[in-house]
């Protein structure tokens, strides 16, 4: 088995290198979507974030309402620093089950955005960052995502440096170009994971 860390910043387009590579063969394991399964209703780590942030970030039905949680987290690090600390333990636990139950001699990737602020790149045995300068994040987070310019500035400083990134990256993935471009680009880098597999 291959462990393979894919990440990015917001606006890079890793969900695009990531669907690539799941249709090259990889083995997918998506950080957002366990981000969402540790915090179903009943889950013991939103039971934590209730007793931690208070009743008031729960949904009527149970579930976790997620635009009343971010808007206590997202302005205070000290607050996320405590909900990191609730869910990225579940989060690991969950990824690697998943991981346990692919072939052994699948590329299994752990596609990531807080590779690098998890530790989670030390686990792999390769770093793919997927990079797009600054500027081009921005027109794509306010052209796709409805966001302004300052928000997307905010979401963009509220994550780890590009050089966070690419200073741990085996292969950093340019994708200022157009998907047919980027197409080329992971076929490719999918051969030279096969050759890593052995």
């Amino acid at each position: 088995m291959l462990r393979v860390g894919l990440t990015g910043g917001i606006g890079s387009g890793k969900s695009a290198v990531s669907d690539m590579l799941a249709d090259h063969g990889a083995v997918v394991i998506d950080y957002d979507q366990l981000a969402r399964e540790v915090v179903e209703p009943g889950s013991p780590a939103l039971r934590e974030i209730a007793r931690r942030f208070g009743d008031d970030i729960l949904e009527p039905d149970g579930s976790l309402d997620r635009p009343a949680l971010g808007a206590i987290v997202f302005n205070d690090p000290e607050s996320l620093r405590t909900l990191e600390s609730i869910t990225h333990p579940a989060i690991r636990t969950l990824a690697a089950t998943r991981e346990a139950s692919a072939d052994l001699n699948a590329i299994v990737v752990h596609d990531n955005a807080l590779l690098v602020e998890m530790g989670r790149h030390t686990d792999c045995d390769a770093v793919i960052v997927v990079d797009v300068p600054q500027d081009v994040q921005i027109a794509r987070l306010v052209g796709t995502r409805g966001m302004t310019a300052l928000e997307a500035r905010s979401r963009i400083t509220n994550q780890t440096s590009r050089e966070s990134r690419t200073g741990v990256a085996d292969f950093v993935v340019d994708n200022t170009g157009s998907l047919d471009e980027l197409a080329l680009v992971i076929g490719g880098l999918w051969a030279k994971l096969v050759v890593l597999r052995g």
